[in-house]
């Protein structure tokens, strides 16, 4: 039975189809005598006749019958197994795992899976909420194709490239006064009680944070640390003190909490990045890659087109 050849049962299924080896052979764009021969060798493979000559032409036999509709099932799956292959070869199937954190999935990582689905409606996407350290480690074990995180530390064996570099606001509560003004700096919170987080992960945005600070000389007051973004925002909306947040997590529009942008003199900004393995040639990475790069492209070019309005 392996000696069976794909071609055997094409012939074999065209000539059942034409109902006459003439027809088929016309179909196939072959001679007559060559047909006659493959027909007789996938009987002798099989050691039983198939087909029965007559003056209409052909008929199948019992066994020829049900060898028809397998042979047919078996040509359908080849064909799609080759298109499969093709696709995934192109980037077009397949599966590609993701892993995701923090404030990102409030905006920029969904805008990306949304474009990257467009393209490929068939390669399924998961994403996995991992810190950054499992991210490191889910990378290494090629539990998943990229990640998307802050503040990632170059390794020899990851690449990494800035998806796009968000301003930072402070989060305050609604009726604080310093929610009235249009923009503030590090300094007008020094009196405030500073919500950071996360306080896993070291370095993490908490470290970051700080850092800003003490770049500019300044010494926050109180400062309480908790496990994510999710926990500060409700602490502010309890009054407790004040956080930071990107652009990104500003969509979180919850009650009780007003947003405002650090004065750019701060340079309170950061990036967002997505991360790989270095000399990982799979067609499907590159293609996930093509969309964050052109969406990256797009947004660079957003942002340039609005400076230049406003000078």
């Amino acid at each position: 039975m392996n000696a069976i050849e794909m071609r055997l049962l094409r012939d074999f299924v065209a000539v059942v189809e034409q109902k006459s080896f003439r027809g088929a052979a016309l179909k196939l764009h072959v001679s007559q005598p060559p047909l006659t021969r493959h027909i007789q060798q996938l009987e002798e493979a099989l050691g039983t006749k198939l087909l029965i000559r007559n003056a209409r032409g052909v008929e199948l036999t019992d066994a020829g019958a049900i060898y028809y509709e397998d042979a047919k099932n078996i040509l359908a799956l080849n064909a799609q197994a080759a298109e499969r292959a093709l696709l995934a070869g192109q980037g077009q199937v397949g599966r590609i795992d993701i892993g995701v954190f923090g404030s990102a999935m409030f905006d920029t990582i969904p805008r990306i899976i949304r474009a990257f689905r467009a393209r490929h409606p068939r390669v399924e996407v998961a994403m996995h909420n991992l810190d950054r350290d499992s991210q490191t480690r889910a990378l290494r074990d090629r539990r998943i194709s990229v990640a998307f995180n802050r503040l990632f530390a170059d390794e020899p064996d990851l690449r990494r490239e800035v998806v796009q570099t968000e301003r930072l606001h402070f989060a305050l509560p609604a009726h604080h006064p310093l929610a009235a003004r249009a923009e503030l700096g590090l300094k007008d919170v020094v009196d405030q009680t500073l919500i950071l987080y996360p306080h896993i992960s070291r370095p993490s945005f908490a470290d970051y944070v700080l850092r800003l600070f003490h770049q500019l000389g300044i010494q926050p007051g109180t400062i309480h640390e908790v496990d994510d973004l999710m926990t500060a925002l409700s602490m502010v909306a309890s009054g407790f003190g004040v956080t930071l947040a990107t652009d990104s997590a500003c969509n979180l529009r919850l009650p009780g909490i007003h947003y405002a942008p650090i004065r750019k003199a701060d340079k309170a900004e950061l990036d967002l990045t997505i991360v790989y393995r270095a000399g990982d040639s799979s067609t499907l990475l590159a293609a996930f890659l093509e969309v964050v790069r052109g969406l990256s492209a797009e947004q660079r070019s957003s942002a340039r087109r609005s400076r230049r309005k406003f000078r």
